[in-house]
């Protein structure tokens, strides 16, 4: 976009985007505007975008912000790189007046202008995917292929789709409309009214170690969307990823016409806990936040002066009756424990399976055999180091594995996790996933595996029958929480109680997947991530409800 680009331009440039992204939502079909393929984005764009990633380190990132009092910044790959990138530091008492002063401006522009900024930024992000996905894949552990895609198109799809649901909601009502109330012989009452989609004011985006894109972009588009200015806060481990996108942020304001300070970002000193301070400002009205329950919990309980939306943990579960399709069934789940080292909030942490075992179609399985057999499957999936590598990527912190390691005294240990070499990146702490299993009749049972666990930790636990696995599904979700739900059976009546369960709890559910579609993995435009309906997560990526409340609507009436 050129410097003297108007709002007319870029409405006429990201119009065709916006109205396929709406028809998309109302549909929930298939689509996305970003190629999944990193070869789609040029020959040469994945060296220069590996150049781009390396000329950033040891470097200052500037950004050029008001109140900028320090430079701080202490991320170091999970693959065993140091970045050594600083970042500026802000003086929130300037930052916040600065940010808040940008507001009326941008509230002014109106929805479909502000719309087609948001497009414009999503499309300079992505022709830059190969830079991100290497900022991503270096502060969060991912894979390259992940992080390239989760990271990258389907980050920018989730943004996409926030701005069509953030617009959709503001168009609701139209901006003017005449009003006139008949009074018999006497002539009408009439006014003219005028209608302004009103921002809250400015929005806290609180990013996560794991998918600063992926979970931040959401919040963060909707928020900007609906006019709120953005204070983005990175995880003090995933900085980069943000720093980028805030970047990109203020260079398509400027040239667009509004203040770049319409979106800023906030990188706190080592233990200083910004957050917090950041989360109680009187001017902070939206906080959008993905990471531990704890401190979700503490930001829905103090932070009142705002709209918050979480996402926090759960225990997702995977209940096994039965299947048509038993070898399928065994790859779809060891790929569902192995895909990023199950650091996903919706990798399934339980499988329930009856202690008298399931019919499959190649025979009756007992409980034991269906957790060998499920532990081959893992093996098999993970036997080549370079395979292995590709698919879980580096354990993220210490934390992780510390829970890995722990996990072998917790039952009989089915699956043993492994040490993995990353040929290219000796400095990774790679892991393979461990299965453990567990009998529901022994007491303190249920309490281990109603414990998130976050990491490639899995429980198979032996239940007395598949009511009484749905009974504990449902218990799980209602004290714990769910992202995901996942169920096999060739049985109608075991569905149908199944699919009741989910809809009383409120957890999403998917169903004798066997193929090349993932319980923990959604697509954008058409699966909901989260419901906002269980302790999991206040909210749901993305409908109506998770942009509606980011602004309030104001009436202006006069006589006409």
């Amino acid at each position: 976009m050129a410097a003297e680009m108007t709002a007319a331009q870029l409405i006429e440039k990201h119009r065709p985007t916006l109205d396929q992204a709406l028809e998309a939502i109302r549909t929930r079909a298939y689509w996305s505007p970003h190629p999944e393929h990193p070869k789609a984005y040029g020959e040469t764009a994945a060296p220069d975008g590996l150049a781009a990633f390396e000329a950033l380190r040891g470097q200052r990132f500037e950004l050029d912000q008001p109140g900028t009092d320090d430079w701080t910044g202490e991320e170091v790959s999970p693959y065993g790189l140091k970045l050594e990138i600083t970042y500026p530091h802000p003086d929130v008492d300037v930052l916040l007046p600065a940010m808040r002063a940008a507001l009326p401006v941008w509230r002014d522009a109106g929805p479909e202008t502000r719309a087609a900024v948001c497009l414009e930024i999503l499309a300079r992000i992505s022709a830059r995917t190969h830079e991100f996905a290497q900022a991503v894949m270096h502060t969060s552990g991912q894979a390259f292929m992940m992080a390239f895609q989760a990271g990258g198109p389907h980050a920018q799809d989730r943004g996409l789709e926030a701005v069509a649901y953030a617009y959709a909601e503001q168009v609701r009502v139209p901006e003017q409309a005449p009003w006139s109330k008949p009074q018999g012989k006497r002539d009408p009452l009439e006014l003219s009214k005028s209608f302004t989609a009103v921002p809250r004011g400015v929005a806290l985006m609180i990013g996560c170690n794991t998918f600063p894109t992926w979970n931040g972009y959401p919040g963060l588009f909707a928020s900007l969307a609906t006019g709120n200015p953005v204070l983005v806060k990175p995880h003090p481990r995933a900085v980069l990823p943000l720093a980028l996108t805030v970047e990109v942020a203020r260079e398509v304001l400027a040239e667009a016409g509004f203040p770049a300070d319409l979106v800023c970002l906030a990188v706190d000193r080592p233990d200083e806990g910004l957050a917090k301070t950041l989360a109680v400002r009187p001017e902070v009205r939206v906080i959008d936040y993905t990471g531990s329950t704890a401190f979700g919990d503490w930001l829905e309980t103090h932070a009142r002066q705002a709209q918050v939306f979480t996402e926090k943990a759960g225990v997702n579960t995977v209940v096994i009756d039965s299947t048509d399709d038993y070898k399928g069934m065994l790859g779809n789940l060891a790929f569902s424990l192995s895909l990023y080292s199950g650091q996903m909030c919706t990798t399934p942490q339980n499988l329930l399976i009856p202690r008298d075992g399931i019919t499959t179609d190649a025979g009756p399985k007992s409980y034991d055999e269906v957790v060998s057999d499920l532990a081959g499957a893992v093996n098999g999936l993970l036997g080549d180091d370079a395979r292995a590598s590709a698919l879980l990527g580096a354990i993220v912190n210490p934390q992780v594995k510390e829970r890995i390691d722990a996990a072998s005294g917790l039952g009989e240990v089915a699956l043993a996790s492994r040490e993995v070499a990353h040929a290219e990146f000796p400095g990774a702490t790679v892991r393979t996933p461990v299965i453990v299993k567990l009998d529901g009749a022994e007491p303190g049972t249920e309490a281990t595996c109603l414990e998130e666990r976050f990491g490639p930790v899995s429980f198979a636990v032996a239940v007395g029958s598949t009511a009484d696995a749905v009974d504990l599904l449902r218990r799980t979700v209602r004290e714990k929480g769910a992202m995901t739900v996942g169920a096999y059976t060739t049985s109608a009546e075991i569905e149908q109680l199944v699919e009741e369960a989910c809809l009383e709890e409120c957890a999403q559910l998917s169903l004798n997947l066997t193929g090349g579609v993932y319980v923990n993995q959604t697509a954008a435009f058409s699966d909901f991530h989260g419901s906002g309906g269980n302790p999991a997560a206040n909210a749901a990526l993305c409908d109506g409800a998770f942009v509606a409340g980011r602004f309030r609507t104001v009436e202006v009436r006069r006589p006409a």
